[in-house]
């Protein structure tokens, strides 16, 4: 599917992987709607873009929301071609039992699954039943590309709810795929690894630089850009479909 011209949406469109993602859209001449937060800075992060990028704001787990955000991008922009999912957040690194040997609070557990991954399967059903009375164009009708984590397949001590959310969104990934295929809408997902995020900026300059030599190449934290670059070549490549890619620079994460 050639990017130029697309109409697409992508959502954490603010910052990190998001706003790479969308200004990568941009400048290759894709009509782009920001969508993230209310207390977001997306308007002005779709100012940077220029008159291809808006900005709507919606959380990703309220259905109302993000529907009239799709159809916001829709009447703006044309049919809706390409969804890039990236919003979402941390885990909150509690251990399943304390020192004591007491339960872990269940209410962090929940906030974060409800998040990162009921979050991303309504984006992916409200972005996909719009995508369905799209016609067909270069075979498809729409892609829609959903990001995981490498701690889908390598979770730390303390990650338990980020993993679970995760390896959810890895796990649903060939499901959608098959599920939709019959709709000529492809679902792919990227499980990045260390990446240079507003989220991993907030860490002190030192354990940043330990981050960046435990990859095995290249030994740096991954560029929002190379994120970007990928979701671009996976809306491009019309026979990818159904898979979970590690971007990681080889990464295999220690328990702890």
């Amino acid at each position: 599917m050639r990017v130029e011209g697309l109409s697409a949406l992508v959502t954490g469109g603010a910052s990190g992987l998001g706003f790479a993602t969308a200004r990568q859209l941009a400048d290759r001449g894709a009509k782009v709607v920001l969508l993230d937060l209310p207390s977001s800075a997306g308007k002005e992060a779709a100012a940077q873009l220029g008159a291809s990028a808006s900005f709507t704001a919606a959380d990703v787990t309220d259905t109302e929301a993000v529907s009239a955000a799709l159809d916001t991008a829709i009447a703006a922009n044309g049919p809706l071609r390409a969804v890039v999912h990236c919003a979402g957040r941390g885990g909150d690194r509690l251990r399943i039992i304390d020192k004591q040997g007491n339960p872990g609070d269940l209410d962090p557990f929940t906030e974060v699954v409800r998040i990162n991954l009921i979050g991303t399967y309504n984006v992916l059903r409200l972005a996909a039943a719009r995508m369905s009375g799209n016609e067909v164009l270069d075979g498809d009708r729409g892609a829609i590309v959903l990001t995981a984590s490498v701690a889908a397949f390598d979770g730390q001590i303390g990650q338990t709810s980020y993993t679970a959310a995760k390896a959810g969104v890895h796990g649903m990934t060939l499901v959608a795929a098959r599920d939709l295929a019959s709709w000529q809408i492809r679902v792919n997902t990227i499980a990045p690894g260390i990446f240079d995020t507003p989220m991993l900026a907030r860490l002190r300059d030192d354990i940043r630089a330990g981050l960046a030599a435990s990859v095995p190449h290249p030994k740096r934290l991954g560029h929002p850009d190379d994120y970007a670059h990928l979701a671009l070549s996976i809306i491009e490549n019309p026979y990818l479909n159904g898979q979970t890619i590690r971007l990681d620079g080889s990464i295999r994460m220690a328990p702890r």
